[in-house]
C-alpha cells in the first residue's frame, strides 16, 4: 500500500489529511535518527541558516513571537516555528510574521513528501505528523531563504524533532511539570531532557528557575562550553505597571536598558516573556538594541489564545493554559489585569493533563465553572472532568456542557445575568488546553464572517 503522506497533494486539505494520516503527537518513540535521515534526504535544510531555539514549559511560543518581531525590526528575514496550532496548521510554520498560505504550505509538503517513504522503509518506525512538518518548516525556511529561525521546541528538548538544528542561542524558559509520562514527573528530570537544546559553543538564556533546575541546566551549559546569561543576574524586568490594552514595562537587557515599554499582554509572566526575548536577541546579535525600534517592535506583539480578548459584553477571554503552571500564571495575570465579577469559567482539558492542578489553580479566580470538552479523542469527558471540579468548587459552583458551543452559551448568559446585580462588568474565561480554545476562537472567526 502506498504511503498517503508519499503523493503529492494538490490543495490544503489534502496536505493536512495526508500529514494527519501519520502517528499523531502524542505517539512518540524517543530519537532522531528518523528527523536526521529525512533532513539529509533534504540537503540538511536546517544548516544553511542561523538559528534560535526555546524550550520550558509555558511561554514557548509568546516568546517565540516577540523574539521573531525584534529580529524583523532589524531587519532580519524570519522563519518560525511553533506548536501547537490554535486553529490551523499552517500557523506552525511563519516566514516574515506570517503563517504560509495555503499554496506554501502545499509546496512545502510536496517538497518533502518524496522522501518520507524513503525514511519509512529504512527506519524501525514510520516518520510521524510532527517529525513531518518540522521537516518542513525547515525545508520551507530554507527555501525563503531566512536570515534566522526562531523554533520552538515540541516537547522536552534531547529527543524532539527540533533539536537536529545546532542553534546559537538556546533559551529555556521556566521548567515545570508537564507531559510527565513522556519527560518525567520532577521539574529536575525535565530539566535533563529540556537541556538538550544546548549546543557546544553556544549562548543559552536562562529564565529564573527553581535552584535544583538551575543546577541541572548550567552543568549541561559547562559540559558544552555554552555561555550562560540568567534572568535575575545579567538581564530581567526592571519594573512593570497594569495599562490600558496590557503592561508598561522597563527592561534590562544584556547590553541596555528599555525604558516604560508598552507591551500589549497581560500578566507577570509575558513581561518575563518579553525579557527574555530581548536578551535572546541582544545574544544573537551580540549587541544593544535602538530603543524605538523595541518599541515599536513589542507595540505591535500579539499572541492568540493567550489572555486574548476576543469578545466584548460580556468580555470572552481566551488562554491556552494547559497545566497547573500556566494556570496559575494566568490566573494571576486576571487579577493582576482585570476586576471581572463575576467571572465565569469555560474548561476543557485533555485526558493526559493534571486537571485537578489546574481547576485548583483557577479556583480562587473563577465564580462558577462550566465543564466541557474538545471535539478531540484525547479530550476527557466532561462528567469526568465534573467529578473532580465538584470536589474543588463544590456542587452549586459546577454545571456540565459537553457540547462546546453550550458550554460558551451558558457561561456568556450567566456572565450577563449575574453582572446585572453588581457593579461591575461579568466575563467569560475559556481555558484549559489550546485545542479547547482553538475551536471557540474558531466560532468567533466564523461569526464575525
Amino acid at each position: 500500500m502506498t504511503d498517503p503522506v508519499a503523493r503529492p497533494a494538490h490543495t490544503f486539505a489534502e496536505a493536512e489529511d495526508a500529514l494527519l494520516s501519520r502517528w499523531p503527537e502524542t505517539r512518540l518513540e524517543p530519537s532522531l535518527d528518523r528527523i536526521r535521515a529525512l533532513t539529509e534526504l533534504l540537503g540538511e535544510p536546517q544548516r544553511t541558516y542561523r538559528s534560535i531555539h526555546l524550550t520550558g514549559t509555558n511561554g514557548k511560543t509568546s516568546t517565540a513571537r516577540m523574539v521573531d518581531a525584534l529580529l524583523r525590526a532589524v531587519e532580519l528575514r524570519t522563519g518560525r516555528f511553533t506548536s501547537p496550532h490554535v486553529e490551523r496548521m499552517s500557523e506552525r510554520i511563519s516566514i516574515d510574521g506570517e503563517p504560509l498560505d495555503d499554496e506554501a504550505f502545499v509546496t512545502a509538503f510536496n517538497e518533502v513528501a518524496p522522501y518520507t517513504h524513503l525514511v519509512d522503509e529504512s527506519e524501525a518506525h514510520p516518520l510521524s505528523f510532527f517529525e513531518t512538518v518540522v521537516a518542513m518548516a525547515y525545508a520551507a525556511f530554507a527555501d525563503a531563504p531566512v536570515d534566522v529561525a526562531v523554533v520552538e521546541i515540541g516537547m522536552g528538548g534531547s529527543w524532539d524533532a527540533t533539536n537536529v538544528i545546532d542553534a546559537d542561542v538556546a533559551v529555556v524558559l521556566p521548567v515545570a511539570v508537564d507531559h510527565a509520562q513522556f519527560l518525567g514527573d520532577s521539574p529536575v528530570a525535565i530539566a535533563e531532557e529540556k537541556a538538550g537544546i544546548i549546543k557546544p559553543g553556544a549562548t543559552v538564556v536562562l529564565a529564573e528557575q527553581a535552584p535544583d533546575v538551575a543546577e541541572v541546566l548550567l552543568a549541561r551549559a559547562a559540559e558544552v562550553d555554552a555561555t550562560v546569561v540568567r534572568e535575575g543576574l545579567e538581564y530581567g524586568v526592571v519594573a512593570r505597571d497594569t495599562a490600558v490594552g496590557g503592561q508598561l514595562v522597563t527592561l534590562q537587557g544584556l547590553h541596555a536598558r528599555y525604558d516604560d515599554l508598552l507591551l500589549p499582554l497581560y500578566g507577570a509572566h509575558q513581561a518575563q516573556n518579553a525579557a527574555v526575548a530581548l536578551a535572546a536577541v541582544e545574544a544573537f546579535l551580540d549587541n544593544a538594541l535602538d530603543e524605538e525600534i523595541v518599541r515599536a517592535a513589542f507595540a505591535d506583539i500579539a499572541s492568540p489564545g493567550r489572555l486574548e480578548i476576543i469578545r466584548r459584553s460580556p468580555t470572552v477571554v481566551l488562554d491556552a493554559a494547559h497545566n497547573p503552571a500556566g494556570a496559575e500564571a494566568s490566573a494571576a495575570a486576571i487579577a493582576d489585569s482585570f476586576q471581572f465579577d463575576p467571572l465565569i469559567g469555560v474548561i476543557g482539558v485533555m485526558g493526559d493533563k493534571d486537571h485537578e492542578g489546574l481547576l485548583a489553580a483557577f479556583e480562587p479566580h473563577l465564580t462558577h465553572v462550566v465543564l466541557t470538552q474538545n471535539s478531540t479523542d484525547r479530550a476527557l469527558a466532561a462528567e469526568d472532568l465534573a467529578e473532580t471540579a465538584r470536589e474543588i468548587f463544590g456542587e452549586d459552583r459546577v454545571s456540565v456542557r459537553p457540547r462546546l458551543a453550550d458550554a460558551l452559551d451558558e457561561a456568556v448568559a450567566r456572565a450577563e445575568s449575574d453582572s446585572r446585580d453588581s457593579l461591575s462588568s461579568g466575563a467569560v474565561l475559556v481555558t484549559g488546553s489550546v485545542v479547547t480554545v482553538g475551536q471557540v476562537r474558531a466560532m468567533f472567526t466564523a461569526e464575525r464572517g
